[in-house]
């Protein structure tokens, strides 16, 4: 295994930013870059034994601190996905946040955690490579209340697994969902499209949605959706049905988040595969729900001259549901200053 560093640009601040590429014995590999904590390139075997780029990803640090970034690779945070109306009541106070998704606060806000430059510690876990990124989110920052102290791991293990581990600490009672923005495309990052793969998620549920992709506070048995992946199921044949939903066409395409429950529980919440290359990615978590976004906003030039146009890869972001702070009915996002927010995601590639 091995850990080696190169240069990726200057920020507009003028930060010089580097990209830490992992590597395990098999020659796989993750790479990351300290500005925004984005995972820049996933280089797995397919069933030949072939190394290709499954995850999409800018050419340099200027694309990822633009405004078309797409949150590509980036960790997301304070708070991932959306907050009604930008703002909320915590404590018998009223906290008043940046509206950047229409009148709602999207990703943590305009200067989120995955444009900020994390503090990078090369490191070895149990003979892993590994990342170990510190920030420091200070009282008020985006609207926000308390000082929070964030450690992010990424380790890369022998068997191709990316454990991303979030923990974070604060003074001041506040609310906290992190999650990580990858778009995977298992037929490499140059494939064109998603539309044949296949997607299972192993969720009974889907938040409904209201105009802004805000949830009602209802959870809908995925069977009576169109756009239900509890079996194994092709994602082109599910995005062809975007005009004629109700739901999915004002999202164009999907762009929800499927309820597993069972919060703080390790569990297998989803599974991509792609027939051509053989590639399995498999997502373990504790976490209660994934949000499935199949990149139908992109429309950009990537890595290696690259367009990523509508559909060219797909996030599976693990993460609490989204507003929750809005319903008590769903699992807390509230961190108060006694207590730990310790949470992990594994994304386990195989072939078959």
């Amino acid at each position: 295994m091995s850990i080696t560093m190169k240069p990726f640009g200057t920020t507009p601040a003028g930060e010089q930013v580097t990209e830490y590429t992992l590597t395990n014995a098999s020659g796989a590999s993750v790479s990351i870059c300290d500005f925004g904590g984005a995972v820049t390139s996933i280089i797995v075997p397919d069933r030949d034994g072939k190394l290709a780029d499954i995850n999409l990803g800018h050419a340099s640090v200027d694309e990822y601190a633009g405004p078309r970034s797409g949150s590509m690779g980036m960790l997301i945070g304070r708070v991932g996905n959306r907050i009604a109306n930008a703002t909320f009541d915590l404590e018998g106070e009223t906290y008043t946040l940046t509206p950047n998704n229409g009148p709602n606060n999207l990703h943590g806000g305009p200067i989120g955690f995955g444009v900020r430059m994390w503090q990078a510690e090369p490191a070895e876990i149990d003979g892993d490579p590994a990342l170990i990124l510190h920030l420091i989110s200070e009282d008020g920052d985006q609207g926000f209340p308390g000082r929070v102290e964030v450690q992010v791991t990424y380790a890369w293990s022998k068997d191709n697994e990316l454990l991303i581990h979030y923990e974070a600490v604060t003074d001041k009672t506040t609310i906290i969902n992190m999650t990580n923005h990858a778009y995977f495309n298992l037929d490499g990052h140059d494939a064109g499209d998603v539309c044949g793969l296949e997607l299972q998620i192993n969720a009974p549920y889907v938040n409904e949605v209201r105009e802004g992709l805000i949830p009602t506070g209802k959870l809908v048995p995925v069977g009576e959706t169109v756009y239900d992946f509890s079996a194994m199921r092709n994602v082109g044949e599910v995005l062809a049905k975007t005009e004629s939903d109700p739901v999915m066409a004002p999202a164009d395409g999907v762009d929800f988040n499927y309820c597993a429950g069972r919060d703080r529980e390790t569990k297998l919440i989803a599974t991509l595969y792609s027939p051509k290359t053989g590639r399995v990615m498999d997502v373990i978590t504790d976490q209660p729900g994934v949000q499935c976004y199949t990149g139908q906003g992109l429309d950009v030039v990537g890595k290696g001259g690259v367009h990523y146009g509508k559909y060219a890869g797909l996030c599976l972001e693990t993460q609490h549901y989204p507003d929750a702070i809005h319903h008590p009915e769903f699992a807390s996002v509230v961190l108060r200053p006694q207590d730990t927010y310790d949470t992990f995601t594994i994304y386990r590639f195989g072939v078959r």
